[in-house]
């Protein structure tokens, strides 16, 4: 592809950068943002350099947040002692836009996956297994993805936390093997949350 400028050459390839944009579409996203007025396009890039610059993890669930503790974290109305362990923080809007959950989220940053060179002290695992042995948490949810990396990561947690006391449940299974979380439509993924079931039974299916 050339390029008739080389600052449009080098905006093309920071957004060709991008997952799922390609070098044409980010010509066409680029070209766009020539055609705004120059104050628009100066909101988006301020907008994109507060957020990297100010965004936040929650201390206590490591979601990411405009301050030291989250909006759901924060909030009294949710039930404080029954928590939900998701991948990343699409998990949380996933869950969050069925409605079907009100208690509180921990944030893994991940999966296990040695594959990938990502084991448990990759991860925010410690934390979460501290607040069960602190006895803060009644029941802990696994809603990992339904991968091998998923089941890996549910069963390390599992292990870790054997002998507390805590029930452990996961979602039920009426999301399909392999799928991630994010991709599941919100009927489905509420009816797994209110179905869940022990973490024990998952282990023998």
């Amino acid at each position: 592809m050339e390029f008739s400028s080389k600052l449009l050459e080098n905006a093309v390839n920071e957004m060709s950068q991008l997952p799922g944009i390609g070098k044409r579409t980010a010509l066409r996203l680029v070209l766009h943002l020539l055609r705004q007025p120059k104050e628009q396009t100066l909101d988006f890039t301020k907008a994109l350099n507060t957020m990297r610059s100010e965004i936040k993890l929650c201390k206590s669930c490591h979601n990411i947040s405009d301050t030291d503790i989250c909006d759901i974290c924060a909030n009294p109305n949710r039930t404080e002692n029954i928590v939900c362990v998701v991948e990343d923080i699409r998990d949380v809007m996933a869950i969050e836009n069925t409605s079907s959950f009100k208690g509180l989220y921990h944030v893994l940053g991940g999966k296990i996956s040695p594959m990938d060179g990502i084991g448990p002290n990759e991860l925010n695992i410690y934390s979460l297994v501290e607040k069960v042995k602190q006895g803060r948490i009644s029941e802990l949810i696994f809603a990992l993805g339904s991968t091998m990396e998923g089941d890996t990561t549910n069963f390390y947690i599992y292990k870790q936390i054997q002998g507390c006391d805590v029930k452990t449940s996961t979602i039920a299974r009426g999301i399909s093997v392999g799928n991630e979380l994010e991709y599941t439509d919100e009927v489905t993924l509420g009816r797994s949350i209110i179905n869940r079931i022990p973490f024990e039974a998952s282990l023998k299916s």
